[in-house]
């Protein structure tokens, strides 16, 4: 008796020719609907299931396979007994199958789907047929991906069966495909009913996509997961275009200074060093945007990781390569720019296309023995929302310097303070356990930078933006000192009063955003 293969895919990738290999090796093939006509159309025999089961679709197709004669077929061990029992009811072992799902995602992600396609889309003969095989993998041979046809069918070339190994690896692999797939169809059901974190945790989401060198340190072992289905712009979907293998940290700083520039309409350039801004500034073009970014602190940007919102030209990549960088990363490249970045070896080019392409994913972070989980931070203030609390109002360009700090400010750690004029971040203080701290260090670092150029400290004039409340008054205080002519933060301290009244004295504008911005 020839042996059976049931073939039945949603993916006709390299279906025929594994059906003709089949054939070549004394397989009968059973197929069912458009993966019948395709064989069929391509001259390799084949038989309908119906003809098999005795029984038609019915259900427009909702019912073909479920059936005693196709899973009594997969599901019988190769024990006297149960093919006893197959010979009783004359059914034939089925010893090969083949079978992807409908496609559910692919549906789903199709714009106005309604509800009815894509439960239309839901497949269950499929899945049973996949999980029977893989059940009986110790006799079946099922296989979910087109990749895998050339190694059985070279298997079965060779030896006459798919060996124990093969076959406990692609049972794996179903097992992984149907998991996957019902995990789909959760998170959208889920998404129905207004779940925001639908799916996040759901088998198959993500797919390795490399090891890394190590992690943060040499001594940790580290490897790159991409989120499947991903469609934007981001630092998992770049594209590398030129330079050495990207890093743990790598990555994690393209990721901070991609998201950074993404805030901003006009061109923006942001310089990342250890997962905090050094660096930012917008201007009217790219190249000058970088250079002022740059000025703002040499010493810390050397060796940085460089975003930019816009597609670099050869003038902004010609004022790059003058410094030691480790990687860049922007919607696109010139044919001239990339001519000139790669004249260093070691720059890692990443281009991400479009920035508006990117939907928006949920915020998770690990901790030993769970996860936590939040939506992203896109929290945004217009200046029709803020709130002026002093007797002195901003002026139109410190308004302006207001919230391009505010922007800034959200992507430093906390506690975080951004002094900012004309556009630039002209001081970062980040990460300090008290609030004065990270304003002593931003407003000392703005005093000496040279990022707007001409003499004198460029804190005088600034603003200063906080990512939460001014618990008391001696951060106003301390910023006066230095020159600041503004203040935005969220406000909500109970010692609100203090530091309204300080702002009063000293003749500083302040502005309440109503908005925190913490970043652990």
């Amino acid at each position: 008796m020839n042996r059976r293969a049931l073939i039945s895919v949603s993916d006709k990738t390299g279906v025929v020719e594994f059906a003709r290999g089949l054939a070549e090796l004394g397989f009968e093939i059973v197929s069912t609907g458009g993966t019948y006509k395709t064989i069929k159309a391509a001259g390799v025999p084949v038989t309908y299931v119906t003809e098999i089961t005795g029984f038609p679709e019915i259900l427009d197709g909702r019912v073909k396979t479920l059936h005693p004669k196709v899973h009594g077929g997969i599901l019988a061990r190769r024990t006297p007994e149960h093919l006893a029992q197959l010979e009783t009811h004359a059914i034939v072992p089925i010893d090969v199958v083949a079978v992807n799902l409908y496609p559910f995602r692919e549906t789903i992600a199709k714009p106005g789907v309604t509800r009815e396609e894509a439960v239309e889309n839901i497949d269950i003969g499929g899945p049973a047929m996949v999980r029977a095989s893989a059940k009986n993998h110790e006799s079946v041979a099922i296989v979910v991906n087109p990749a895998r046809y050339a190694v059985v069918l070279a298997e079965l070339q060779e030896k006459g069966a798919v060996s124990d190994a093969t076959r406990r690896a692609l049972a794996q692999e179903a097992f992984a495909h149907t998991a996957e797939y019902d995990a789909a169809i959760a998170a959208y059901l889920a998404a129905g009913e207004g779940d925001p974190f639908a799916g996040i945790f759901a088998p198959g989401k993500v797919e390795k996509v490399q090891d890394l060198r190590y992690g943060e340190n040499p001594h940790q072992k580290a490897a790159f997961y991409r989120e499947r289905g991903y469609q934007g712009a981001g630092a998992g979907t770049a594209k590398q275009l030129w330079g050495k293998e990207l890093s743990f940290n790598n990555l994690l700083d393209l990721n901070a200074a991609l998201e950074l520039v993404r805030e901003f309409d006009r061109p923006a350039a942001a310089i990342i060093k250890h997962n905090n801004p050094c660096g930012v500034a917008v201007a009217a073009t790219l190249k000058e945007a970088y250079g002022k970014a740059f000025a703002v602190d040499p010493v810390s940007a050397y060796g940085g990781i460089i975003a930019f919102n816009g597609a670099v030209d050869a003038d902004t990549a010609a004022e790059v390569v003058k410094t030691f960088m480790e990687a860049i990363i922007a919607p696109s490249f010139d044919e001239a720019a990339l001519a000139i970045l790669q004249q260093k070896k070691g720059l890692r080019i990443m281009e991400v296309g479009p920035l508006a392409s990117a939907p928006a994913t949920a915020d998770v972070k690990k901790i030993r023995g769970g996860y936590l989980v939040q939506e992203a931070d896109l929290g945004v203030v217009t200046a029709e929302q803020l709130q002026i609390v002093t007797e002195r109002a901003p002026e139109a360009g410190e308004q302006a310097d207001l919230l391009f700090a505010w922007k800034v400010v959200k992507h430093v750690k906390s506690n975080a303070i951004v002094i900012a004029k004309d556009g630039v971040a002209v001081g970062i203080g980040a990460g300090q356990m008290n609030r004065v701290g990270s304003a002593q260090i931003a407003l000392e670092q703005a005093k000496a930078s040279q990022a707007l150029g001409g003499e004198g400290s460029a804190a005088e004039g600034a603003v200063l933006a906080s990512d939460a409340f001014l618990p008391f008054k001696d951060t106003v205080d301390t910023a006066a000192q230095f020159g600041i002519r503004a203040v935005i933060q969220p406000g909500g301290s109970v010692r609100d009063a203090e530091s309204i009244e300080a702002c009063n004295r000293l003749g500083v504008a302040m502005v309440f955003t109503g908005m925190r911005h913490f970043k652990h």
